[in-house]
């Protein structure tokens, strides 16, 4: 079963939460908090959730929240000092977490109190109508990985593991025995701390026996390109392959969650399981609304299946978001894993991204949503995210205009949520030399600003004051689109490509055009974008002869017009079997067309 399809769409706004409300423009290379600033919890503000809300927001997920490895000294605060060594960027890598009940120091205005400035945060966000969602990294922890603020009775991972095997299905983590742990060899003229002099860079780190690294890696001296900030997190399956724990069912694809509960009572589950399960429920019980799974598919899919039933007996609407790239495997972390949501990032997005580069045709997304129309609603559909190149960066677009059509058809072609991420509206290029961080994404191991964003702050008074006219402009572009969007029945509704229909019926209709149908039983709309960044493009639009069925379309004539602007408007001639509507597109327009 997959998940309940509610009334209306979702529009999650993804939000790198220490550089949201930094003012500092400084932004320089490897640069202190002092240097170049750093957000807090406090900076989102009534005002600015009121300003995220009305931009079509429905939730909001706050990046790098659980407390990770920074290089900033917070011993004052009983929190023992990180290793430069081995953590990535000054800031520190949000996916490598040092102490999952509590949260990141540097976003808080007092230290001492920074559990309370964030649950201060969730309580604004509900208060502006935001639904709140935070990370959870299964896969991997911090090497260093210490809680200070563990519940009564709950133990830090690895406390309890026998160090002197690789393997025990109740360790925490997989060692190398009698062998200890050595840096990589740096590459590419790389330096911790961009080659600052500090008290704390000696290129060692003591661990002994040494973990397996968290992308797997089982050598004591991983290379550089692995994930060596992080130690991998036993799940109970050896390392031949074996599963130590109990397998799902024949059929349980077909049982929903409360099955899935009561299958996993009584049984033995490995520590991992016990102690991830118990930091969920933990932020649930803070008014947490919903987790994003870091890479989901390195961990086994019984688990998510124990995990995610036990977060839905306590709240039936958890919004749960899993990394999973593998589509092959898909239908395995929605039905048996309990997944509510995935990335559709190497079918939609990879697709949408080649046809902004100019080496990819229209012709290619139909198949896409035939191939995964039994799932469309559980593919989340994105443009940009902490992860990949900022559409107006050199490297992917070069032009944050090209985003526009592929919006429109990424947030109206299926029922499934739309995530923007912040600074996107803004077409932020993400052009700075950040240190740790490359430019064409937004550094997430450094203390930066976003400059399209920070004009948009405004010093914090979330106005747009200093924003450009072409920021503003697209701006209210993604506004218009993600309050229709999350307001429309239709796009809840049916589904069906008339791209192809047009490719062999319609002149001048061609590879750079797309368009498609959505409908419920009170709304009726023709979708079509014009991907190309130069040249006009004019034709009749037809609709095919099931449609005018479905839509119970007789004889006649029917306004339409545009939804986003409200400025276009033409007319659905309908002539027995032919149904056509003159349709003239500007370079990167799109139209929801709604038909009178």
């Amino acid at each position: 079963m997959c998940a309940k399809k509610s009334n209306k769409k979702a529009v999650v706004y993804h939000v790198f939460t220490r550089l949201f409300g930094n003012t500092n423009t400084t932004n320089k290379p490897w640069g202190t908090i002092e240097e170049n600033g750093v957000g807090k919890f406090n900076d989102f503000t009534n005002k600015a959730l009121t300003e995220i809300k009305n931009l079509g927001v429905t939730h909001i997920w706050y990046t790098g929240v659980p407390h990770h490895d920074v290089i900033r000294d917070y011993t004052a605060f009983g929190i023992s000092n990180d290793d430069p060594t081995i953590v990535k960027g000054r800031a520190g890598s949000p996916y490598a977490v040092k102490d999952y009940y509590n949260v990141n120091p540097d976003l808080a205005v007092n230290v001492a109190n920074r559990l309370q400035e964030f649950e201060a945060l969730i309580e604004r966000s509900h208060q502006n109508n935001l639904k709140v969602i935070i990370d959870i990294i299964p896969n991997h922890v911090a090497r260093n990985y210490q809680s200070l603020t563990n519940p009564k009775g709950t133990k830090d991972f690895g406390a309890d593991d026998d160090t002197s095997v690789a393997y025990k299905v109740d360790n925490n983590f997989y060692y190398i025995p009698n062998t200890p742990f050595e840096v990589p060899d740096f590459l590419h003229g790389y330096q911790p701390l961009g080659g600052e002099k500090n008290e704390f860079i000696d290129y060692k780190h003591i661990e002994n026996p040494a973990k397996w690294t968290g992308n797997g890696s089982r050598l004591s001296k991983p290379h550089f390109n692995d994930w060596y900030e992080t130690v991998k997190v036993n799940y109970g399956i050896s390392p031949d392959g074996k599963k130590d724990f109990d397998e799902l069912p024949n059929g349980f694809e077909n049982e929903d969650y409360k099955t899935h509960f009561e299958f996993w009572q009584n049984k033995k589950v490995p520590s991992s399981w016990v102690k991830f399960r118990d930091i969920a429920l933990y932020w649930l019980a803070k008014g947490v609304d919903g987790f994003r799974y870091d890479m989901a598919e390195m961990v086994p899919v019984e688990f998510w299946s124990f995990m995610n039933s036990s977060i839905k007996m306590k709240n039936p609407d958890a919004f749960l978001l899993a990394e999973v790239y593998n589509p092959n495997e898909y239908r395995n972390y929605i039905r048996l894993g309990k997944m509510d949501y995935l990335y559709d990032k190497v079918q939609l997005y990879d697709t949408l991204k080649g046809i902004m580069q100019g080496h990819g045709i229209t012709d290619y997304i139909p198949p896409i949503q035939e191939d995964l129309k039994d799932i469309e609603h559980n593919m989340l559909h994105f443009l940009e995210n902490h992860d990949e190149q900022r559409i107006a960066s050199p490297e992917f677009a070069g032009n944050a205009l090209k985003g526009k059509p592929a919006m429109v058809i990424s947030t109206t072609i299926s029922t499934a949520p739309t995530m923007l991420y912040f600074g996107q509206e803004f077409g932020e290029p993400a052009a700075e030399n950040s240190g740790f961080g490359a430019a064409s994404r937004t550094s997430i191991f450094d203390y930066i600003c976003v400059p399209s964003h920070q004009r948009w702050v405004n010093d914090k008074q979330f106005d747009g004051g200093q924003s450009t006219k072409e920021e503003r402009d697209l701006r209210d572009f993604y506004k218009r689109l993600l309050n229709f969007t999350i307001k429309s029945d239709a796009l809840m509704g049916e589904y069906q490509d008339i791209h192809q229909f047009n490719r062999e019926n319609t002149e001048w209709y061609n590879e750079n055009v797309l368009s498609f149908v959505r409908w419920s039983d009170d709304e009726k709309l023709i979708i079509v974008s014009n991907f190309n960044a130069n040249d006009t493009y004019g034709f009749e639009l037809g609709l095919p002869n099931d449609i005018i069925q479905k839509w119970n379309l007789k004889s006649g004539a029917y306004k339409v017009a545009d939804q986003l602007f409200n400025e276009y408007k033409t007319t659905l001639i309908v002539n027995d079997f032919k149904a056509q509507l003159r349709v003239d597109l500007k370079p990167l327009e799109s139209f929801i067309l709604k038909v009178k």
